[in-house]
């Protein structure tokens, strides 16, 4: 089985993901492609894998390959003039935060993200993985801190037209704030970016935010599966 490394060139099929492979200390890819030749590719090669599939796709190949399901995610899209407003709140944005704070909501507000569904990652690694992630869009200054009420309420992740992550603080939750939350957010977003229409990812696994993002007025325009696959074994160590 080859070896190979994040920094190595893309093969044919296969494109690195080294912000993935310092979480989990193997290499890590994306198939850039679904078909038997990109999956053959996974065979001689040490590492993680992920793959997106079409949901009515036949799967025979994904079996035989040695991959297995992990999530689904559904692209809700809304355009600016058909986003609900939500009504006057409290909710005041920030770029000026205590950054440990955010990086705390983000690695438990992410439980059920797909590295955590998955059987062979560990869940320290999981949380690693997100914390991760929420710590590169600091650095990128694509992070809001949400406050309410005087206290850090929770954070908001955003890409030009893509809504990345929306959590929040745990002592916030269950108290009816989700839909005044999210709206105030993708408000915001469509003010900073200037973009007329906003999409984001969700799994059916969190139907609470998904309902949350239709009843603001997005609308489901599509879906997509995920696999993972593992050649080889992750790396036990210190977390």
């Amino acid at each position: 089985m080859k070896q190979m490394n994040g920094a190595d060139t893309m093969t044919n099929y296969l494109e690195p993901t080294p912000w993935d492979q310092r979480n989990f200390r193997v290499p890590t890819y994306q198939l850039t492609e679904y078909s038997v030749e990109a999956l053959q590719e996974t065979q001689d090669t040490e590492g993680h894998f992920t793959v997106k599939v079409d949901p009515f796709t036949d799967k025979e190949n994904l079996k035989k390959f040695g991959f297995y399901y992990v999530d689904t995610l559904m692209e809700p899209v809304c355009k600016k003039e058909q986003l609900l407003v939500p009504k006057e709140s409290e909710i005041r944005f920030a770029r000026e935060y205590d950054k440990k704070e955010i990086l705390d909501i983000a690695e438990e507000a992410f439980a059920g993200g797909r590295f955590h569904r998955d059987f062979n990652i560990p869940d320290y690694m999981a949380d690693k993985r997100y914390r991760n992630w929420v710590n590169d869009l600091i650095q990128k200054n694509l992070i809001l801190a949400l406050y309410f009420d005087g206290s850090l309420a929770g954070f908001f992740a955003y890409e030009n037209d893509h809504i990345l992550l929306l959590a929040m603080h745990k002592k916030f939750r269950g108290k009816g704030l989700a839909k005044d939350f999210a709206g105030s957010c993708v408000q915001e977003q469509f003010k900073i970016t200037g973009y007329d229409t906003l999409r984001t990812s969700i799994s059916p696994s969190n139907p609470a935010s998904l309902n949350v993002f239709i009843s603001l007025g997005f609308r489901l325009k599509g879906s997509i599966d995920v696999y993972h696959k593992l050649n080889g074994s992750l790396q036990a160590g210190g977390e």
